[in-house]
């Protein structure tokens, strides 16, 4: 187990590695440079040059990745010229807000999708399969900003049940329990946008694996000695089915990535992906470089979870 595990940890590290030079020469190919947006465009080309020496923007492009990823390593991304402040600060006080909506929507999926997958696959070919199973099509086929925006205008606009941007009501006092309340009333309309579209993998792998794991033998066997069919799927096919979904967990981590960065811009929610897109738009791109590099990070250490988690459940995928 703890050479799976090591050997796993030995090939993500060249992975990171791979992945910060990515982002370190596709920022260099960006128009522009970090002085784009802090100068005007009547700056005295000497004063310019001056500046662009200042900060080893004349250096080599092996030079600048060194400094930069040293200062990487201490926690140094850059200053944001939007905001005049480090950019590490500015990406703190945003990941809060993501993580908890990640973890919202983590909730949403899971206590959402693995009913879904229950019934579906235990009672599969049968009405409520087939109108689970077509909306896990839809679910696939439709783009997440689409379910964001439909959930925006029936569940804030229609209805009038959620907030329809911010991440806590204005004037409360951070700590109190109008705060804490207001805060999860902002979260659960995007993390249902969210959970919408993410609960379809999980429904659909757990629907296969239950109808796959009802024609083993030892469920035959044990319908074969009179086993009740409820204690049959309780004991045997439910548990056999769900403890895989464990391994995805990682994997749902990932998808989440991309998902926030539309539903977080459509619900005006201040989040990582928002300040991402914003970023862009105003070529702020200290901070897009370090939001790139986080976003990859996480979908490298989403993909480690899953195969740790997933070596944990099934042994039979570790490397001998």
């Amino acid at each position: 187990m703890w050479k799976f595990i090591v050997r796993r940890l030995i090939i993500t590290m060249p992975q990171i590695v791979l992945l910060s030079l990515f982002v370190f020469i596709m920022a260099s190919f960006m128009p522009g440079d970090a002085l784009t947006g802090q100068i005007g465009p009547d700056v005295d080309q000497d004063r310019l040059q001056e500046l662009r020496e200042q900060m080893g923007l004349n250096n080599p492009w092996y030079i600048q990745y060194r400094d930069w990823i040293l200062g990487v390593f201490q926690g140094d991304f850059g200053t944001s010229f939007r905001y005049n402040m480090p950019a590490s600060e500015i990406i703190q006080q945003r990941m809060i807000n993501t993580i908890w909506l990640s973890l919202v929507s983590l909730i949403f999926i899971y206590a959402l999708g693995i009913p879904m997958g229950l019934i579906s696959g235990r009672y599969n070919d049968k009405l409520i399969d087939q109108v689970i199973t077509s909306y896990t099509y839809l679910g696939f086929a439709t783009p997440i900003f689409i379910f964001g925006l439909i959930a925006l205008w029936v569940g804030g606009f229609q209805l009038g049940w959620f907030p329809t941007g911010g991440s806590v009501a204005p004037g409360l006092e951070p700590g109190s329990l109008e705060y804490i309340l207001s805060k999860i009333h902002h979260l659960l309309l995007p993390g249902l946008a969210i959970a919408l579209i993410g609960l379809v993998g999980t429904v659909q792998y757990l629907r296969s694996e239950i109808i796959d794991t009802k024609q083993k033998d030892f469920i035959i066997t044990a319908r074969a000695k009179g086993a009740p069919e409820q204690r049959v799927y309780n004991r045997h096919i439910f548990r056999n089915s769900v403890l895989p979904i464990a391994a995805f967990f990682g994997y749902e981590i990932t998808s989440l990535i991309s998902g926030t960065v539309f539903i977080e811009q459509i619900f005006s929610y201040p989040g990582m992906g928002n300040l991402f897109l914003e970023s862009i738009n105003i070529r702020d791109y200290t901070v897009v470089t370090a939001l790139v590099l986080l976003f990859g990070l996480a979908a490298i250490i989403g993909a480690l979870l899953s195969d740790i988690i997933l070596s944990i459940v099934d042994p039979r995928i570790r490397i001998k």
